[in-house]
């Protein structure tokens, strides 16, 4: 039976009802949908249920694929509407729409105040003249003040318009939901749309019975299990909905290595979860884990913390099995580099030590005890553990006990010395031995160096490279081939459990350009023979558009979002559309009353703050840009929602360049303490109030709000070009009572240097990527125009991979002819919109009608993993 399946699969059976399934996680990665049952002819008046089931799914911007409809048709009613009801639930948390939304003002965005400031001061003045039993202060009316639930304040029914409001006009928080001023509110103007669908469109494919959707979630474990690189926080919470549905009794499908070092943590905390199943996981675990932070991170991921070492928490008890498993893998390790891993993290490494007990084990891992105490440098006497460190020490020429102490002259101290003395000589020695460090440090030698002596530096670049990961390898090849040219300022995404950014002066003189050349070209030309590790293909699509795409990077803080996009990455935003950023938020018993915003700061050219749509001015030119409202307080069930329209014609017509979108907790309550929130933008083409004020169809984009951070800036409109930069980053604020005119400065700063980072080419992106695969295995490459044509670029006689992945894109293309009109067996596209030969690889930023069980769907961070070292 299926492991999905097991009716004693206690975790499983908790994960598919309390939180994510595995068919949502399906759903999302893969588009396909399995149905309960067998198909079979359809079921009476099933034909008519379906259709209904169609125009729900279109008005989220779904579709069903023939076989798929088929299937449900096939359902009995009952069968038919559970599984209808689960998969629009999946479809609406994964959009926001499985939340109610109702801004301050319901007839947004026609019913907002043309001036903010009277409408302010007509609240001011409620507030403090309006009395019981007293003419209203504003109007005079006499009979229409009353004292609202639960905030208590004296509204006149009159002059603010309970049909409209959501709120308390004056505190503008959240009512009693059976309070008379809020009146049912009048009916939205709807107009009859037309068949305009959004960019996101995915067509639903049939994914099989039960036991197929256990094999395609295996698929799913692998890919997330090869990864090089960190995954983000959704492949993460993928990752554990996948595991909890696996079995820790037979381990056959695990694989023997795990190449990312933080999966690896999650991995072996979820197999020792169970210590029921410590027989048979710890072996798996002997072998997994290999290196001295591998056994950190799995001892802080146990405990609850995170697989990244960012916060280290109270570790929890070790059993006494386990710790002589972590403390093996300790002792087969060099004594001296053991240290050094160990001083990356010393206070959580001392803190270990109190629950893996080394010295207790210091005659069966004399080479582990010898590691912590030269990490604590301890003091030898004339006991016996004393004496078994000096045993275990004499075979160990980095590690120093003459002096009473334990010692060690590590790798990285002596690193850091030559570098300190501008020896690049000494450093390069030292630094070839770890190829990782040696491309992290390379722009710091070849500075040490100069044009003169970069020489041996690129040879021993040479020899090195083949092992760096990609990861490294993709951020050196961007960061230096920018580095012959001066840049203003620095920008680092600090490590941590949010995407920081920080911005400095870039004082670095630049490199010479023919040393910035010969290495940017050792970095190509591995990445291109990495490339050519892939199976070989004869036709091979690749979108121009892809080049706006930046490859992933620091994905472990990547927000969970409904549309996976790198950081940096700039998309086209349709014509005459009007963009409806959103927001919402439900409060917790932790967070009390928490008061989000969500604002826009306007920006021209040159940076120059032109004017902000907030809670302070809640239109700016007229209605080039309106706010729905500043709702104070979420209480659930119903949460709170904030809108803010931008017209982009109009903001253009106002000299406006760039509107920086932003989140602000107002009142400093972390977005993780929140019950939820979460945020997005829709494409709108209804003028005005026309349609629901929140669209499912319509909405592109939906991401999560959490962690630690009260601020959070996820997007840079560029009005003049029409084009959207996705940012996804965190801002440091201290304090309360945020709003974007306090912070104006810092936001041009940071999307000012931050537009620069991505349009500098100092990250290499995915459209680079995917001509580097389509030159390295394909013999015809087509690319796909933003403009709707198509090149063609043949290989031609004799022609090196090098030479020709430089044509590609270039107008010395060929004919077309034979091979443009063959089903392309590679694609690395926008949106899969094409027909391809079965069993293909596609990436595309919008799948469309790509199905998963005939083509091998990659993920962004799956494009990047493909250059691993081979």
């Amino acid at each position: 039976m299926s492991d999905i399946t097991r009716p004693d699969r206690a975790k499983t059976a908790t994960s598919e009802a309390g939180g994510r399934s595995v068919a949502a996680v399906l759903l999302s990665r893969r588009g396909a949908v399995y149905p309960p049952g067998a198909t079979g002819p359809a079921a009476e008046g099933a034909h008519g249920a379906v259709a209904l089931l169609e125009v729900d799914l279109v008005e989220r911007g779904y579709l069903l694929a023939p076989a798929l409809r088929s299937a449900f048709a096939a359902l009995d009613t009952a069968e038919l509407g559970l599984a209808g009801r689960r998969l629009l639930g999946d479809i609406d948390r994964a959009l926001g729409a499985h939340r109610k939304h109702e801004p301050l003002f319901r007839g947004f965005p026609d019913s907002v105040p043309r001036d903010t400031y009277a409408h302010y001061a007509d609240r001011v003045v409620t507030l403090l003249y309006q009395h019981p039993e007293q003419p209203c202060v504003l109007c005079g009316d006499v009979d229409s003040v009353r004292a609202l639930s639960p905030c208590a304040h004296l509204v006149c029914g009159t002059c603010f318009d309970g049909a409209d409001l959501s709120a308390c006009p004056v505190c503008e928080r959240r009512l009693d939901s059976d309070e008379p001023f809020l009146r049912p509110r009048r009916p939205r103007r709807i107009l009859r749309r037309g068949p305009t669908l959004p960019d996101r469109l995915r067509r639903l494919s049939y994914g099989g019975d039960l036991a197929a959707r256990d094999a395609d979630a295996r698929r799913e474990l692998d890919a997330l299990l090869a990864r090089t690189g960190a995954l983000s926080p959704q492949d993460s919470d993928d990752l554990a909905v996948l595991l909890d549905a696996r079995s820790r009794d037979d381990l056959s499908w695990l694989p023997a290595t795990v190449p990312g070092r933080q999966t690896k943590a999650r991995v072996v905390a979820w197999l020792l979860a169970d210590p029921a199943a410590h027989p048979t996981a710890l072996p798996a675990v002997s072998g997994l884990v290999d290196t001295a932070t591998d056994v950190l991170r799995v001892l802080v991921v146990r405990s609850g913390g995170d697989a990244g070492l960012v916060g280290i928490p109270r570790f929890a008890p070790v059993p006494r099995p386990l710790r002589r498993a972590l403390l093996a893998v300790v002792d087969a390790l060099d004594p001296a580099s053991a240290v050094q891993d160990m001083r990356r993290y010393e206070r959580a490494w001392i803190h270990a030590a109190e629950r893996l007990h080394p010295f207790e084990y210091a005659g069966r891992f004399p080479r582990a005890a010898l590691a912590f105490a030269a990490l604590r440098g301890m003091r030898l006497g004339d006991d016996r553990l004393s004496a078994c460190l000096r045993a275990a020490a004499r075979d160990h020429a980095h590690i120093d006990v003459s002096g009473g102490t334990v010692a060690v002259h590590g790798w990285s101290s002596r690193v850091e010395a030559a570098l300190a003395a501008r020896d690049p000589g000494a450093a390069l020695a030292l630094l070839v031995r770890r190829p990782g460090e040696l491309v992290r440090r390379l722009d710091h030698l070849l500075r040490l160096t100069g044009e003169d002596g970069a020489h041996p530096v690129v040879q021993g670049l040479e020899r090195a490279v083949g092992d760096v990961s990609p990861a490294v390898l993709l951020s050196a090849l961007g960061e230096l081939r920018t580095r012959a040219r001066e840049r203003p300022a620095r920008v680092f995404f600090p490590k941590g459990g949010a995407a920081k950014t920080h911005v400095i002066d870039d004082v670095r003189a630049p490199l010479p350009a023919g040393v910035v050349e010969r290495v940017v070209g050792v970095l190509t030309a591995e990445a291109l023979r990495r490339a050519a590790a892939g199976a070989p293909v004869d036709v091979a699509v690749v979108d121009a558009a892809l080049h706006d795409v930046v490859a992933p990077f620091t994905e472990r803080t990547a927000s969970r979002a409904l549309v996976t996009l790198p950081r940096g990455s700039e998309l086209a935003l349709p014509d005459g559309r009007t963009l409806r950023l959103f927001l919402h938020w439900v409060e917790s018993a932790s967070s009390g009353r928490t008061d989000l915003d969500l604002s826009a700061a306007m920006f021209d050219a040159r940076w120059r703050q032109l004017g902000v749509c907030d809670y302070t001015s809640l239109r700016y030119e007229h209605t080039a840009a309106v706010h729905s409202g500043d709702l104070q307080s979420a209480p659930p069930p119903l949460g709170a929602s904030e809108f803010v329209d931008l017209d982009l014609d109009r903001l253009a017509a106002a000299g406006v360049r760039y509107v920086v979108a932003v989140v602000y907790s107002y009142n400093n309550v972390p977005f993780g303490e929140l019950g939820e929130a979460f945020a997005g933008f829709m494409l709108r083409e209804e003028p005005g109030a026309v349609g629901p004020v929140f669209d499912p169809r319509a909405v592109e984009q939906r991401f999560d709000l959490t962690g630690r951070s009260r601020a959070c800036v996820p997007l840079l409109v560029d009005v003049e070009a029409g084009r959207m930069r996705w940012l996804d980053v965190v801002k440091g604020v201290t304090g309360t009572e945020h709003a974007v005119w306090r912070h104006a400065h810092a936001l041009a700063t940071l999307a000012h240097r931050l537009t620069e980072l991505f349009t500098s080419g100092a990250r290499v992106s995915l459209g680079e990527l995917a001509v580097w695969q389509a030159a390295a295995r394909a013999r015809t490459v087509v690319v796909r125009r933003a403009d709707g044509g198509r090149d063609v670029y043949r290989r031609r006689d004799g022609e090196a991979v090098p030479s020709f992945a430089a044509r590609i894109g270039s107008p010395d293309t060929d004919a077309a002819g034979h091979g443009q009109s063959a089903e392309p067996q590679l694609a690395h596209v926008l949106r899969g919109d094409l027909v391809l030969r079965e069993g293909s690889e596609v990436f595309a930023v919008y799948p469309l009608g790509q199905d998963a069980a005939e083509v091998r769907l990659l993920a962004a961070a799956d494009v990047v993993s493909a250059f691993a070292p081979r």
